[in-house]
């Protein structure tokens, strides 16, 4: 049995929900699960009676980019409750997400890990007054902490002065409500990284593809949130074979040191003397049609529907620890489609 676990939309269907890592097509999931699976369901949880309901169902699998809910005013992340029921889910834990969600301390794992990644300091508004004060050399990107889809991320975040730099660092405390992180500008090309994990055997697949942004006002190409909003950039393949690996080492590196599980995207971007460095990741990848499927296809030929099985696989092969100390079982149907999915990608793994 696999259910569906969805929270509802917010009152404005546009806004974002922060509760939301990914967002699903969820009739389109259902209907391919369905085609190989005996029992799928949507789920909707507006209560915590709705998640002890769950637990008490027991379903073999949770698909699920659900977050965390808020009852009572206390988040209780899903993860989390699944893993004290000895649920499978998709995607990582709370601690990975943790880890990527600071893009500081992201930054610094990174560091500890030995993977290159740009200088960088933290900052709010007053607390560097000077020029002299800034401890990187201009120029510098500057963006938000938190957030993905490159929220604060627009032409004013590459700043070449004080100036431009002060500017920058109060939009984002006031529109963003976040403190900024401060980097070494980065000017090369820009690259993502999908990662697929094998859970029966821990392997990676890294799926790099290239992210071609046209140069803004000030002749700077950076993925801006305006940009992706509007997918207005060109995705290529990588079709450079050094540079191929070279990303792939990179991204499975940093997966790894974030303690990433079954799936995530990692981004990179090149320096001025073409270093890959690593950006950003993100743990709970969109599974529409963006950079994670988009990488599926140009690197595995994977179709939608493959990507989502591929996913629901990996799910369902992670032996999870039931209450009482036992693991589950894995039923008939399960390796019924494990052995179709192992045909199905035979030169994926």
């Amino acid at each position: 049995m696999i259910e569906i676990v969805t929270v509802p939309y917010l009152t404005d269907i546009t806004a974002n929900r922060k509760n939301v890592g990914i967002e699903l097509d969820v009739p389109a999931v259902q209907e391919i699960l369905s085609g190989y699976y005996h029992d799928v369901s949507i789920t909707q949880i507006n209560t915590q009676k709705d998640l002890e309901l769950l637990a008490a169902r027991r379903p073999d699998l949770v698909f699920s980019g659900v977050k965390y809910f808020n009852f009572g005013g206390q988040d209780l992340w899903l993860n989390d409750f699944l893993d004290l029921h000895g649920i499978a889910y998709i995607a990582s834990g709370k601690a990975a997400l943790d880890n990527e969600h600071d893009k500081a301390r992201a930054k610094r794992i990174m560091q500890q890990a030995n993977i290159a990644t740009a200088r960088y300091f933290q900052t709010a508004p007053g607390e560097h007054p000077t020029a002299a004060s800034v401890p990187i050399a201009f120029p510098l990107f500057v963006k938000p902490v938190t957030g993905g889809d490159s929220r604060g991320v627009d032409a004013n975040s590459v700043v070449h002065d004080f100036e431009s730099f002060r500017r920058k660092v109060l939009d984002i405390h006031e529109t963003q409500n976040s403190r900024a992180l401060v980097e070494t500008y980065l000017s090369g090309r820009e690259y993502s990284v999908g990662i697929l994990e094998d859970a029966t055997n821990g392997t990676l697949r890294a799926m790099p593809i290239e992210i071609i942004a046209a140069p803004n006002q000030n002749g700077d190409r950076i993925l801006d949130y305006d940009i992706k909003k509007q997918d207005a950039e060109t995705v290529e393949m990588v079709t450079d074979m050094a540079i191929h690996a070279r990303l792939g080492d990179l991204a499975k590196a940093a997966f790894r040191a974030l303690d990433g599980k079954s799936l995530g995207r990692i981004d990179i971007k090149m320096s001025h003397d073409n270093v890959p460095h690593f950006i950003e990741a993100n743990l709970m990848p969109g599974l529409r049609k963006g950079y994670f499927y988009r990488g599926c296809l140009l690197n595995l030929n994977m179709s939608y529907e493959e990507m989502i099985l591929k996913i629901a696989e990996n799910g369902l092969a992670v032996s999870v620890p039931r209450p009482g100390g036992y693991e589950t079982e894995t039923s008939e149907p399960v390796i019924a489609a494990r052995k179709m999915n192992a045909e199905m990608f035979v030169d994926g793994f």
